[in-house]
């Protein structure tokens, strides 16, 4: 939503897109995972008496409409773009199917993932922890508002300290919320790294993918 207060901005569509294709086209396979909090969050209408559930398959449904926007920038940039959706609409995407997301990333297309997991109580993150161990991903990469992983809430906290890495058990025993812990769990069981970066800094993902981006790493403890 850019810095609007909801919805889809375009123009930050593009720019994210832009470091998308940018990525691919220096050989990455690249598997996107998109969220719905700019249109609505599942939690935020449960808080207001809504079901969760009900509120959960609402935001799943705001994942798609991202996914059509990110799909609809790429197109523009010519980079092959498939969106697979967990809940089956094919009237404007495809259903998931490991094997048919992992063929269109032979054949040099960006996966779009949306509509989470296909279940409530699950979040974003852990749908992206997920499909990273189902496609095998090398490393999954977490754009956020920041450049990395902190103590405490930069925007609030002037002394807030800024890691450059930290092992999964750190960020659950620290409480640190970078992501929840099932998503953090799911990535250290199968051993995939995570990189926190801000997706702010135009041109930062292909930085992240040659190693130069100011960023935080979560991965397992050089001891284990």
């Amino acid at each position: 939503m850019g810095n609007r207060p909801y919805g889809i901005d375009i123009p930050t569509v593009e720019r994210i897109c832009g470091d998308v294709k940018a990525a691919a086209d220096l050989g990455a396979q690249i598997c996107l995972v998109v969220g719905g909090g700019n249109i609505f969050r599942g939690m935020a209408g449960a808080a207001q008496g809504m079901d969760r559930a009900q509120g959960d398959y609402m935001g799943m449904l705001a994942t798609v409409m991202n996914a059509l926007a990110i799909h609809n920038a790429l197109d523009h940039l010519k980079t092959p773009t498939r969106v697979l959706s967990a809940i089956p609409m094919p009237t404007v995407c495809e259903p998931f199917v490991r094997a048919r997301a992992i063929r269109h990333l032979e054949k040099g297309r960006v996966v779009v993932f949306a509509a989470g997991t296909g279940n409530p109580f699950f979040t974003t993150d852990t749908a992206a922890a997920l499909r990273a161990a189902e496609m095998a991903c090398d490393v999954l990469a977490k754009g956020t508002q920041v450049d990395g992983v902190y103590s405490a809430d930069p925007k609030q906290d002037a002394n807030a300290e800024r890691f450059d890495r930290l092992s999964y058990s750190e960020v659950l025993s620290r409480d640190l919320r970078v992501m929840d812990g099932p998503a953090i769990a799911l990535a250290r069981d199968n051993d995939i790294p995570i990189i926190v970066f801000s997706i702010w800094d135009e041109g930062n993902l292909p930085k992240v993918l040659k190693g130069n981006a100011r960023c935080t790493t979560i991965a397992s403890d050089p001891a284990s």
